[in-house]
């Protein structure tokens, strides 16, 4: 059993992935329904403990025990109740034999049959007893939280929840009802009234399970995010099911359940899984995805150079002296403009794009590491090919995804050794994004601690906190998304980075201008460092719904699509998308706190960032 307060500081680090179905699993593997599935605890462990581990195999942060309908009532009607004990206590075995150290076990405690007065035989107070009995067996057992499944009766929702906290005053609490819409009203409370109404309870997790699909599902938990000051769970069923040959199927896919589960922790989200249909093949593909919302925050710790006494931090060179770019930067609109690394052996083009971008006047060119987890020529390589070739500035990107944190102190002296001193710290895209998913990401450090380390180099220290003899002068960058939501949490990342020491900041692309403008507000207060606002010209119709329904963090708005839509051939849309983006850099420009632009070449195509440059010199008015 591990501290209670684990399951808390977990629970606002990071987003938890919870485990799926166990009465499907085992309808799927062969066990008929007409069983007690419960008393499947101490009958057939190894297949209890097996589906634990399948879970665990496929990423669950959250291991749900076999206990649902495991109280004196259900059990009393395959008559079990005497065994009570012998089936929650070996439910807790058996998902954590799975669980190890490293996962929660959560004891599940489902509705009982019967309804509550007035509306059903069972007086509150034989309720509360029944839950009373098994929460104690549960954590008794070793349970890390409570996990209270498919409620429908906010009334019984309230005794379960009293009865757990008669037996302990701490232990985690996750409350899950199940929401049941009929056209335009719902069978049962609202998402706004189970709100209102949970929210005074003593409970750490506010969620909803089965009877819904993800789709369904997200219009709930939009609705509760609007007022919950509660962290949400979301666990919808793998769709509806059918009838295929006699037997009941859930259908949806495992990519169409992981993109809700992105969708469910845009919407601000803490704890997802699945309920009934859902398989471990649909969790772990749901934990792939959620890595591109969220990669796991970092697992090594960058220490700060105060935090030795023995070591004295040398003062960083001034940045305008560290390289051309870090004295540019601030003092004048300068763009850069995004090099694609080839995927093979051959630098030519990437080499000759430097060239015609340095001849167009460009101020400097970056280099993605591995962009969308795609594997490409290395971008430190490709950065020493530009330099020898062409006089621009260079930026290489570097991420955490690929490097444990000793691999990435040696990447850096080397760069630096090699006259690289523009260097953009990013966590990188996991691995399931690329053409490579069952790559292992590493992520020993995320941006922010990048950063850090990196800062530590500048004062001659290593990512240690030990002396590497002079100070390293690279101009630290970072990214930033002023679309991504909730927004609070981008804003918060970025005020870290800016702790951590990043001096010139690129965003993500933006269309929408209220974006930028929302970003810029909320970032005021924040020490002022260069920002380089992310322009990419649109290629076409089909590239700009892509961008808004299949990127993270992505917003083309409606207008900006149905311009790019009323253009009739490629070509047009193409010079509509050019267009579009010399607007979205003329207003750039307006702000103040704009020092220059971050242009993505559609396609490779380099010329299109000179004609965007050119049509945004020629506007007139945005």
């Amino acid at each position: 059993m591990r501290r209670m307060s684990d399951f808390r500081e977990a629970l606002n680090d990071r987003v938890l992935l919870a485990d799926g179905a166990m009465g499907t699993e085992f309808y799927r593997r062969g066990v008929f329904i007409n069983r007690c599935y419960d008393e499947l605890n101490i009958s057939r462990g190894d297949l209890v403990q097996a589906i634990h581990f399948d879970y665990a195999q496929a990423g669950a942060d959250i291991l749900t025990t076999n206990t649902y309908g495991a109280e004196r009532v259900r059990l009393t009607r395959h008559g079990l109740e005497q065994q009570i004990a012998d089936i929650n206590a070996a439910g807790v075995r058996n998902a954590r034999s799975a669980a190890g150290t490293d996962r929660f076990v959560a004891g599940s405690m489902g509705p009982l049959p019967l309804l509550l007065k007035p509306s059903g035989p069972l007086s509150a107070a034989s309720a509360r007893d029944t839950y009373r009995e098994q929460a104690q067996i549960l954590i008794e057992s070793g349970v890390d939280l409570i996990s209270l499944e498919t409620f429908r009766q906010l009334s019984m929702l309230e005794e379960a929840v009293d009865a757990v906290r008669d037996i302990s005053a701490d232990i985690p609490i996750m409350a899950s009802f199940a929401f049941k819409p009929q056209r335009h009203y719902f069978v049962g409370p609202s998402p706004e009234e189970v709100v209102q109404r949970v929210s005074t309870w003593k409970i750490d997790v506010l969620g909803t399970n089965c009877v819904n699909g993800p789709a369904a599902m997200l219009d709930f938990v939009e609705r509760m995010t609007a007022t919950a000051g509660l962290p949400l769970a979301a666990q919808p069923n793998a769709g509806t099911p059918e009838m295929v040959d006699g037997r009941s199927l859930y259908l949806a896919s495992p990519e169409y359940m992981a993109e809700y589960a992105r969708r469910f922790v845009q919407s601000g989200v803490r704890v997802v899984g699945g309920c009934c249909g859902t398989t471990p093949e649909m969790i772990k593909e749901m934990g792939s995805f959620l890595q591109s919302v969220e990669p796991r925050r970092k697992r090594v710790e960058v220490r700060a150079p105060t935090g030795r006494k023995t070591v004295k931090p040398i003062e960083p060179m001034p940045m305008p002296e560290r390289s051309r770019w870090g004295g540019r930067i601030g003092r004048e609109f300068t763009v850069s403009v995004e090099l694609d690394a080839p995927r093979g052996l051959d630098p030519k083009r990437p080499v000759e794009g430097a060239r015609l971008l340095a001849e167009g006047g460009i101020g400097a060119i970056n280099i993605a590491d591995g962009p969308r987890a795609t594997a490409r020529m290395s971008a430190l390589a490709l950065a020493l090919r530009v330099m020898d070739e062409v006089d621009i500035d260079v930026i290489v990107h570097y991420c955490c995804r690929d490097r444990n944190l000793l691999g990435m102190q040696m990447d850096l002296l080397g760069a630096h050794a090699l006259g690289i001193h523009n260097v953009l710290c990013v966590t990188g895209d996991p691995p399931k994004m690329g053409n490579y998913p069952d790559a292992t990401g590493v992520f020993d450090l995320d941006s922010v601690e990048l950063i850090r380390g990196v800062r530590n180099l500048n004062q001659g220290i290593d990512f240690g906190g030990d002396p590497i003899g002079d100070r390293t002068q690279f101009v630290i960058g970072c990214g930033c998304n002023p679309g991504f939501e909730p927004l609070d949490k981008e804003v918060d990342k970025f005020r870290r980075k800016l702790e951590a020491g990043a001096e010139f900041v690129f965003s993500q692309p933006l269309y929408d201008p209220t974006l930028l403008e929302q970003f810029l507000g909320r970032i005021r207060p924040f020490p002022h460092i260069p920002f380089f606002v992310g322009i990419l010209p649109l290629a076409s119709s089909k590239n700009a719904e892509f961008l808004h329904n299949e990127v993270p963090g992505m917003q083309v708005p409606k207008a900006i699509r149905a311009r790019m839509a009323s253009a009739s051939s490629r070509d047009e849309q193409r010079n509509e998308g050019i267009a579009i983006a010399a607007e979205a850099l003329r207003h750039a420009r307006s702000f103040p706190e704009i020092s220059g632009a971050y242009i993505f070449p559609p396609f490779g195509r380099y010329k299109a960032v000179l004609t965007v440059l050119e049509r945004a010199e020629n506007l007139t008015t945005v």
